[in-house]
């Protein structure tokens, strides 16, 4: 895969959290972003700026609720619900 591929399919933190409709306003997101309440692949990212694709795992607290969720797409927009529900799948919790 080249690296322009590569990085097609990658996209800031804040940006897809906010395109998935996890948080109301993409300033939320980044919020919670840089207050180190998200986790990528298990590691706290302190940054909106970090890029994230398919196949990483998120994990959050959403609400009273641990949410994890797997990256399945990048989008280009923020569509609506239905749409956005196609970019991640629920990790069950153990």
């Amino acid at each position: 895969m080249t690296r322009d591929a590569s990085a097609a399919l990658a996209i800031r933190l804040d940006k897809w959290l906010w395109y998935a409709r996890f948080f109301k306003t993409r300033g939320l997101a980044q919020k919670a972003c840089e207050t180190g309440r998200i986790r990528v692949n298990g590691q706290r990212v302190t940054k909106a700026h970090r890029a994230v694709g398919p196949g990483d795992v998120l994990t959050f607290v959403q609400g009273r609720v641990v949410r994890i969720v797997r990256v399945l797409a990048v989008a280009e927009r923020r569509g609506p619900a239905p749409e956005a529900r196609l970019l991640y799948e629920e990790i069950e919790q153990e």
